[in-house]
């Protein structure tokens, strides 16, 4: 297994670069989605985004930012890369909160804490990764039965959710483009990783340009994020930023840690505090999302605090006071004091 040296920190360094970056193009794609004022739409299937730069900065920002994730799983596992972009959402959130005016409550608020400490438990507890250094190497894994069933369910998966539930629940329901988006997602890290290594091979001297596996990599890697920014626009501009970019994350990191598990055998070589700490850290990533996206129309104001918190108020009447001292709540009158006048007038009549 591969140890953690300096390709920790160098990866370390460049998921974070990424995660910043890709939180900010959430914000810029949508800020340009917004602008489409009276045309085609990207939810309808419109293509009109195209004509507007902020749409491409954001598109730009994610370049940029997925390049930075690119090369952050040449140098770590991506069981270790993956999780960081917990900080996208936190990215994301404060940006929506700034410039879309997508509140952010005291539940969201704790939920990106909540993400940022479960991704650091991972980062702790992260597994080692089968030392692939070739592409001979790829190649004899790529071909695990194990790795072809995945491949085929995602496929088969990801067909269905386009062509039978897209066009009846992709309107109504944000995980229908989202799981398309994160199971392809979770097929062009497999792609990024064995470029990578192709990378490292060309670097060195060696005729990686002959091998046919290098550009069959980098055509399924265009093919996969051609489809993950097709579907991705439609889910942010159907929904809010707040609500797809926690959701995509979860099954993103899932999918991802699912592929690699089968891929690159990550997991058979951890000892059991590291695989109860990887889950614990998953687990808490997963409730920090819960949080922001379950609760973020809910406001949240001193009246919900218990009473104890809530700030005291001036009470002009204080319920203690010396002329209702000797009256109790429970001896009220059961009728209104205009009801008893005239009830007492009609007995003296």
């Amino acid at each position: 297994p591969v140890a953690m040296g300096a390709g920790f920190g160098a990866g370390l360094g460049l998921a974070l670069a990424s995660s910043a970056f890709i939180g900010g193009s959430f914000v810029l794609k949508k800020k340009g989605l917004l602008r489409l004022c009276g045309r085609a739409r990207a939810g309808q299937g419109g293509h009109a985004y195209l004509r507007e730069w902020l749409w491409w900065a954001g598109l730009l920002c994610m370049g940029v930012g997925e390049a930075a994730n690119f090369a952050a799983y040449a140098f770590a596992p991506a069981t270790l890369v993956t999780p960081l972009g917990a900080l996208s959402v936190l990215v994301s959130a404060v940006l929506s909160s700034i410039f879309l005016n997508e509140q952010l409550n005291v539940h969201g608020k704790i939920g990106c804490m909540l993400s940022i400490l479960g991704s650091t438990v991972m980062v702790i507890h992260a597994p080692q990764e089968e030392e692939v250094s070739s592409l001979e190497s790829m190649a004899e894994k790529l071909k695990d039965p194990g790795f072809i069933v995945f491949a085929v369910c995602v496929l088969v998966s990801s067909l269905l959710l386009i062509f039978v539930a897209g066009p009846r629940y992709g309107q109504s329901n944000v995980l229908v483009y989202v799981l398309v988006c994160s199971a392809i997602g979770s097929l062009s890290v497999s792609c990024v990783k064995g470029l990578g290594i192709a990378l490292k091979e060309l670097f060195s001297g060696k005729p990686v340009l002959k091998e046919p596996l290098g550009w069959v990599l980098l055509v399924c890697l265009v093919i996969c994020i051609s489809i993950q920014i097709n579907y991705l626009n439609k889910a942010l501009d159907i929904f809010s930023t707040s609500v797809v970019t926690p959701i995509y994350y979860v099954l993103f990191t899932t999918a991802v840690m699912m592929c690699s598990a089968i891929l690159f055998k990550e997991w058979q070589h951890m000892v059991l505090d590291n695989i109860i700490g990887s889950i614990s850290g998953f687990l808490t990533i997963v409730s920090g999302i819960f949080l922001l996206h379950a609760f973020r129309d809910m406001p949240f104001t001193p009246s919900l605090l218990p009473l104890f918190l809530q700030p005291r108020r001036a009470d002009p009447h204080p319920p203690w006071s010396s002329a209702d001292r000797h009256q109790s709540c429970q001896h009220q009158p059961l009728l209104p004091s205009e009801d008893k006048g005239s009830q007492s007038a009609e007995e003296e009549e």
